[in-house]
């Protein structure tokens, strides 16, 4: 049967009303993913794409072809005052998502944030206060939230199949090439122009490894898990400013520690691997591809059935009281106390010489950690940093409590 808390079948549509007039700001790049999605809603009537916005012009892209009529700018404030859209998928770098988001609220849009949402506490804290005193809300682009495989993993926790949850922990092992570095003036930066950027793998491409560890030790609170204590290495194969591998150790007021263990300098790649561990099982989730074992699984399965972030926003404008956000910013605030928390952390430690291999030519080229896989892996197995598994290449790990 199917569930109703990933039916979007609940958006309907009436034929009386027109549909919502959609907006994309930062339509390049990662914008392109967003307009993929935005494609079939528009061809189906569910939405209106009006307008795309970005300071280089805009790329083709054949699953996502411009419509007729929709407006091309460069400037996202001539944008809103000519087109008014009631929903703004802001897909922009990150220090720029606050001022973009203040400017769309003012004009009386939805916003579909692109994650991380804010990068501090202060700006989390400004950003609701803007959305309250407009009446409007904010979805962020954590989606893997929608997953039904998330879903089924957190009710065989609330039904008692694992027992007593000692542990939470991720290991995701990815590769990223030079050219991934020289995508932007922002990229593999802490700061740019005195102002926080903080492109590193938690904050960025593994985030969602973060948030999906942060889900469930919420499933198991029953409410927002707020952090009170981090422990983390970080450490770099390259000439950045920012962590490309990372063992971050998550305290919180109640529950078992969250442990992740993520690198973008792999040998082997690894999607994306939650576990759970409790006093009689454990349960695997592979968050990018909805796969799961559960306790008593011969094998891993894949779970059907995810909710787009857009489509469960659009049904929420439907019916506030009967859909909720899935990934309104509220919940989302943990995810941001720990970058907080990391913005006062000391440079990654730079790992060089035999501990690093290459492989390819030009932007291609991708570095490789040697061994890393494992270490993560014992790493997230154990709820240890690698420092405390008496890794060699290991530097004693920074420390922070953490308010609110």
């Amino acid at each position: 049967m199917p569930d109703d808390r990933i039916d979007p079948g609940r958006s309907v549509v009436n034929a009386a009303t027109p549909p919502p007039r959609v907006a994309v700001i930062g339509a390049n790049g990662h914008g392109r993913w967003h307009r993929r999605v935005i494609a079939p809603l528009h061809a189906a009537g569910r939405l209106r794409l009006v307008a795309l916005v970005d300071v280089r012009p805009v790329e083709d892209d054949p699953a996502a072809p411009v419509p007729p009529g929709v407006a091309v700018f460069t400037d996202h404030r001539a944008m809103l005052a000519a087109t008014r859209p009631e929903v703004v998928v802001i897909c922009t770098p990150p220090h720029t998502h606050l001022a973009i988001a203040r400017d769309a609220l003012a004009t009386g849009a939805d916003l579909l944030l692109e994650k991380p949402p804010v990068l501090s506490l202060a700006e989390h804290e400004e950003l609701t206060w803007a959305l309250t005193a407009a009446g409007r809300v904010a979805q962020v682009g954590f989606q893997a939230l929608g997953s039904a495989a998330l879903i089924a993993l957190t009710d065989a926790l609330a039904a008692g199949r694992l027992g007593t949850v000692t542990g939470i922990s991720t290991v995701a092992a990815w590769q990223r090439p030079d050219a991934y570095y020289a995508r932007s003036a922002w990229a593999g930066r802490r700061t740019l122009d005195g102002r926080p950027v903080l492109d590193g793998a938690l904050a960025n491409p593994l985030a969602h490894a973060v948030m999906q560890c942060l889900a469930i030790a919420e499933a198991l609170a029953g409410a927002t898990p707020w952090p009170v204590a981090i422990e983390v290495e970080r450490y770099r194969v390259r000439p950045i400013e920012v962590e490309d591998t990372a063992v971050l150790r998550v305290r919180f007021r109640a529950g078992p520690p969250v442990l992740v263990a993520v690198t973008l300098a792999a040998e082997e790649f690894v999607a994306g691997e939650v576990a759970v561990t409790g006093t009689t099982g454990k349960a695997v989730l592979e968050y990018p591809t909805d796969r799961l074992r559960l306790p008593g699984d011969v094998v891993t399965r894949r779970v059907p059935g995810r909710l787009g972030l857009l489509e469960n926003l659009l049904a929420h404008r439907d019916d506030p009281s009967g859909v909720p956000l899935i990934a309104p910013l509220a919940r989302t605030a943990p995810f941001t106390a720990l970058l907080d928390a990391l913005r006062s952390a000391p440079e990654p430690r730079l790992l060089e010489g035999d501990l690093v291999t290459t492989l390819g030519e030009g932007g291609e080229r991708v570095r490789h950690l040697r061994g890393v896989v494992d270490v993560l892996r014992r790493a997230a197995e154990r709820g240890a940093l690698p420092s405390e598994l008496s890794v060699p290449w290991a530097s004693g790990a920074y420390r922070a409590e953490l308010t609110g």
